[in-house]
């Protein structure tokens, strides 16, 4: 769940012709093929978003109101009681009401997966595909909210006068560099966490990938040279919360759509200017970029690397092509090229899926059951540790057996965690709940122990 940003100079782009063996009978054939499935593909996606109550979400009610009285206990004069409550103690508002369970998804439609600049009404789907996704791992109800403004003040008052309502905030799909503003300005504001998905949620998946990648290089963090390939809002994220692990900032060499970012060089913003190279640093394309160096991370479009410059890279390279749906450099020619190479992208059909499902629900899911007033730097390394811890275990049947029977084991092409291993829950929401307690923004601790007994036998539908 990746998402494309800045694309890169078209002198990156890799050559067609690999397969220029293929009959022309037969690419027409597979193309012919190839189409097909996309449109049943499409309409697939169409019918299930269609059929019966459209959309994918409804409001359960979690009490009974089958007779007279539950309706007087649910609405009046029953209710009265809880607001008098909530009224003479705010913090009652969280026993009496679904709100500290309750998160809201909330987009401005500017920055949509892939489609880009769609607005709010188009965005929708995606809002509540996520609110899905926070309900099927990890029990948390989601309200999504589809804002149509696009000035960041507008969008932080609208978010900000929304705190009565939700015990917690996930922004989703707001471009840069309003995003960093709105973020920033909510944090400060509101006493709930608040968490851009679209930064975090992948720079914490790919720290879990890149400990274990580097150990399994036999590397240590503070020795890697590292090019970002991408300088949006998810590319910055990940190489702050990379250095938090141990990168060093002066190994890491950002590109955008200009070349690579330097002192001097124009439409350089202020979120890029920490990522500048000294301006006597000689190289200015990703060729350069990449002779020597140890980790190529994209987070740019599709297609956009040359495979033969991953031959000039150091030995036992680590490459995380994460655009989607397609990777800067297919997986099998990764491997192809760099048959040393450890290898993640963004898609769930090769191994080592950088899937930002594996943070967000359970992020949330701990920062709600203490209470959090924010999602801190410590929480967030706490869950990229969790999901690398994990990753080192064996693998349960029941995992591999969701996976095809694959035979999934800590190493070159499992160096993450699968979505649908339920013993994510437990261990990265307790982390994030224990470095919530320990840095101060957890306002109702728990006894961790307990606390990871009862994630452990929470039902859950992919359990």
């Amino acid at each position: 769940m990746t998402h494309t940003e800045t694309p890169v100079p078209g002198d990156t782009r890799g050559s067609a012709g690999s397969n220029s063996t293929t009959s022309a009978e037969g690419m027409a054939r597979e193309g012919s093929s190839g189409t097909d499935d996309r449109r049943d593909d499409r309409q697939a996606a169409l019918d299930y978003h269609a059929h019966g109550r459209p959309g994918k979400l409804a409001v359960v009610p979690t009490k009974p109101v089958t007779t007279q009285r539950d309706l007087s206990l649910a609405y009046s004069p029953g209710v009265a009681e809880p607001c008098r409550e909530i009224h003479k103690t705010r913090a009652n508002v969280n026993v009496y009401t679904g709100r500290r369970n309750l998160v809201g998804v909330v987009s401005n439609g500017t920055a949509v997966l892939g489609l880009g600049d769609i607005g709010p009404y188009a965005a929708k789907p995606v809002m509540e595909g996520k609110a899905v996704l926070f309900k099927h791992f990890a029990d948390i109800d989601v309200f999504d909210i589809e804002i149509d403004a696009r000035d960041p003040e507008r969008v932080i008052e609208t978010i900000a006068a929304l705190e009565p309502t939700f015990g917690g905030i996930n922004l989703e799909d707001i471009k840069a560099p309003e995003c960093f503003v709105i973020e920033k300005a909510l944090k400060m504001r509101m006493g709930v966490p608040v968490f851009h998905d679209d930064q975090h949620g992948t720079a914490i998946i790919s720290a879990a990938g890149l400990l274990n990648a580097a150990e399994l290089q036999e590397r240590r963090l503070s020795d890697l040279n590292v090019v970002c390939l991408g300088a949006g809002a998810s590319a910055i994220s990940c190489m702050e919360l990379w250095i938090e692990l141990g990168v060093d900032r002066d190994k890491i060499t950002m590109i955008d759509s200009r070349g690579i970012i330097r002192d001097g060089r124009g439409g350089v913003s202020s979120y890029k200017m920490p990522f500048a190279r000294p301006s006597d640093d000689p190289r200015r394309t990703l060729a350069d970029a990449l002779e020597g160096a140890d980790v190529l991370i994209g987070l740019s479009s599709g297609g956009s690397v040359d495979s033969a410059l991953l031959r000039t890279m150091a030995p036992k390279p680590i490459l995380f092509v994460l655009a989607n749906p397609d990777p800067e450099v297919p997986y099998e020619e990764c491997l192809r090229v760099r048959p040393d190479a450890i290898v993640a992208t963004g898609r769930s059909d090769h191994p080592n899926q950088v899937n930002n499902v594996l943070g967000f629900p359970f992020i949330f899911r701990g920062a709600l059951d203490v209470a959090a007033t924010s999602i801190t730097e410590e929480m967030k390394l706490a869950a990229a540790r969790a999901l690398a811890d994990l990753a080192r275990e064996p693998v349960p049947e029941q995992v591999r057996a969701a996976y095809g029977g694959d035979p999934l084991a800590f190493g070159p092409s499992y160096i993450i965690p699968k979505p649908f291993d339920r013993r994510v829950l437990s261990w990265v929401s307790s982390a994030v709940a224990q470095a919530a307690m320990t840095s101060g923004v957890a306002q109702d601790p728990v006894d961790i122990q307990a606390y990871r007994a009862r994630l452990d036998a929470m039902p859950l539908e992919f359990g």
